[in-house]
């Protein structure tokens, strides 16, 4: 499927999912907005590469998920070096693993902004262009956590429920123009920020790395298998196109079975 000539920023796109997304989006002829933290140079070396092998415009543009000012520099600065944002994934997650009693406000208030608000606010920037043209695809990385809960992660299964909210929202208020809006929900994919909870559940729940991985982790998807980046990318490139046209308000698992139970 030629997505060619279609326009796509995805948040949080510098590593992980994100940078798979990217990929696969430019295989099929998108151009591409980076977005995201990291070693520039690394990101400047992925810059290239995705435009040179695949033939197509490449940028990479910086802001901050936690101010909505600059979220919406973001989509306004895209749009203008692009000519309009066609396709928005948003991304861009962190993850706090600790009790409730002991978790700090500011990490709720933290994973709240970024998980769940930047979304919002670079929807709110990117629709109008979508409705002016008549065509526009919202993709959202939801989870697992927002169709069910583990213990720990109180504002990322928060942030996590309330993204499926909002997209069913964004769908049924774009419906008629051309525009879909869609989650994707994957379960354990093998990412930094997948990588960064190890330790983290270590010590919240006084185990071994090899039972974090085993007997929390892949315990729970029935496959004892991570799932794999370019799976999740696969599907964004599948409701990027017109066969996807009328899927519209859902929330898709790539879970290994997971949220069947």
């Amino acid at each position: 499927m030629s997505l060619h000539g279609r326009n796509a920023l995805i948040t949080g796109s510098t590593s992980g999912i994100g940078l798979a997304y990217a990929r696969a989006l430019a295989t099929s002829g998108a151009n591409i907005v980076l977005n995201g933290f990291g070693d520039r140079q690394a990101i400047e070396a992925e810059r290239l590469a995705i435009a040179n092998g695949q033939n197509v415009e490449a940028l990479y543009l910086e802001a901050d998920m936690t101010c909505p000012g600059e979220i919406g520099d973001l989509i306004a600065e895209a749009e203008t070096r692009l000519g309009g944002i066609d396709i928005l994934i948003n991304n861009a997650g962190v993850q706090f693993v600790a009790p409730v009693e002991d978790f700090p406000p500011e990490k709720w208030d933290q994973i709240l902004a970024i998980n769940l608000s930047a979304a919002f606010h670079a929807i709110r920037a990117a629709a109008p262009g979508m409705k002016e043209r008549g065509w526009g695809r919202i993709i959202s990385t939801a989870s697992a956590h927002s169709l069910t809960a583990s213990p720990f992660k109180s504002a990322y299964v928060a942030a996590k429920h309330g993204l499926a909210g909002l997209t069913k929202t964004v769908a049924l208020e774009l419906a008629t123009h051309g525009v879909t809006a869609n989650c994707i929900s994957p379960g354990y994919v093998w990412t930094p920020l997948v990588e960064k909870q190890i330790p983290e559940t270590m010590k919240a729940r006084g185990l071994t790395r090899d039972e974090v991985i085993n007997d929390v982790l892949l315990a729970a998807q029935p496959t004892k298998a991570f799932v794999q980046p370019d799976d999740v990318a696969a599907l964004a490139v599948f409701l990027c196109s017109e066969a996807a046209a009328q899927i519209t308000g859902a929330n898709l698992s790539v879970d290994g079975g997971w949220t069947a139970e």
